[in-house]
Order: structure tokens, then C-alpha cells, then sequence
């Protein structure tokens, strides 16, 4: 499969070793040609200098035969542009955009071209690792569809759900448990498994129910059992 990336720092060049590494034919582009002194010389084959979302650089790229592009430069601007351009010019089918600004990635989302919000998720998942169990971080956001309608999220439930069934949760809340974490092992979730402390648990739902999630984990109505 032939990938195109854009952006030869440290996350484009770490993808392109690893998609080579895995079997994959990668081009890297980058404005800059002294940044494709980070690529090892087997995965340095294929690089092309200009900007991303020229027609005639992407194409320079074999844009026009691959499955996937991948832009992670610098440049929020530079970075959605060509993955449009890619997308809608070229036909590209798997294509991902890396944002710095939170508040952009969740438009570009909404356009039908998915993002990597790095500071965002970063922060996400380092507040809920440190801090475990507060209820007033909610859920965290571990995936969205193009669309804002439907997430995953990576929930720690407080100690007051504790023995309660992942089937009873679902129900209440109107989600899916897709995989828990307990013990640093990871098990496929089980409707009539019991949440035990210390469980990591990864909901899937629509994103209305879990902004409810979150309003009811903050809150203080719910009584010992977690019901509202």
C-alpha cells in the first residue's frame, strides 16, 4: 500500500519508518529539505520538496495511487488544506489531518476529514493517569466519527459504581463498553462482567449521551448506587 505524508519532523518521519517497517511504499513531502535528513536511507527514497497541497508536488508524490495521506506539519492551515485536497481532488479515502488548535479539529471533523488534535488528547490522557477517579474531568475522548454524532471515550468509574454489572451501566446511560483495562490487562467487555476498582473502562456511545455522562459524574444528585 502507498502512503503520502506530509511533514518530515518528528511525527512524519517516525510514521514513514514505520510504514516501511510494516511492508509500505511511502513519499514524504516537506518544504524544507534538511528535514529529510531524519529519514533512515531506505525510507529517504521517495521524498519530494514543496508544499503540501500543490496538485503538482502531491502528484509528484504518487498521490494518485494511494490509499492513505497523512499531513502532519506545523501549519494547521497547510495541514487541513491538503488534506482536502487529497480527499476531494484525489480521491484519497484514508486521510488525517494534524491540528494543534482543539477548537479547529472539531470543525475539520465536521467536514469529513479526521484530526489529530495533539495538545488536546495529550493533555486528556495524562490528566486522567494522574488524577484518576476525579469526576470532574469526565470522559475522555478517545475517538470521533466525521460526523460529531458518535465517540469513544476512556472512562474511570468513581468507587460508588463498584459491583455494578457493565450491562446495568449500558443501560442507564445509553452506551457500550467495548474493552476494559484491569490490572494493566486488557479484556473484551462482557455484559454480565461487574466493575471492579481500579478498572479502566472504553464506552462507546453518542455524543449527546455522553456530554450526560459527564454532566452526571460532576454532579451531586446521584445517590450510592450512581442513578440519577
Amino acid at each position: 500500500m502507498h502512503i503520502v505524508i506530509m511533514g518530515c519532523g518528528r511525527v512524519g518521519s517516525t510514521l514513514a519508518h514505520t510504514l516501511v517497517d510494516l511492508g509500505h511504499s511511502v513519499a514524504v513531502i516537506d518544504q524544507d529539505p534538511e528535514a529529510f535528513r531524519r529519514l533512515r536511507t531506505a525510507v529517504a527514497k521517495h521524498t519530494v520538496r514543496g508544499a503540501g497541497h500543490d496538485r503538482e508536488v502531491l502528484l509528484n508524490a504518487g498521490i494518485d495511487r494511494a490509499a492513505a495521506f497523512a499531513a502532519v506539519s506545523n501549519g494547521d492551515n497547510s495541514n487541513i488544506i491538503a488534506a482536502r485536497v487529497a480527499r476531494e481532488a484525489f480521491g484519497v479515502r484514508n486521510v488525517v489531518a494534524r491540528i494543534y488548535d482543539p477548537r479547529r479539529a472539531e470543525v475539520y471533523q465536521r467536514l469529513g476529514i479526521p484530526t489529530v488534535a495533539t495538545v488536546r488528547w495529550t493533555a486528556d490522557a495524562i490528566l486522567r493517569r494522574v488524577v484518576p477517579g476525579d469526576d470532574r474531568l469526565g470522559a475522555a475522548p478517545e475517538w470521533q466519527d466525521a460526523s460529531g454524532s458518535l465517540t469513544m471515550n476512556e472512562l474511570t468509574p468513581p468507587e460508588r459504581w463498584t459491583g455494578r454489572s457493565l450491562a446495568e451501566l449500558e443501560d442507564d446511560f445509553r452506551l457500550r463498553v467495548v474493552y476494559l483495562v484491569r490490572q494493566g490487562r486488557i479484556a473484551l467487555a462482557r455484559s454480565e462482567e461487574t466493575i471492579a476498582e481500579g478498572d479502566v473502562l472504553h464506552v462507546v456511545g453518542r455524543s449527546r449521551d455522553m456530554a450526560d455522562l459527564t454532566q452526571r459524574l460532576a454532579g451531586r444528585h446521584e445517590d450510592e448506587t450512581g442513578r440519577g
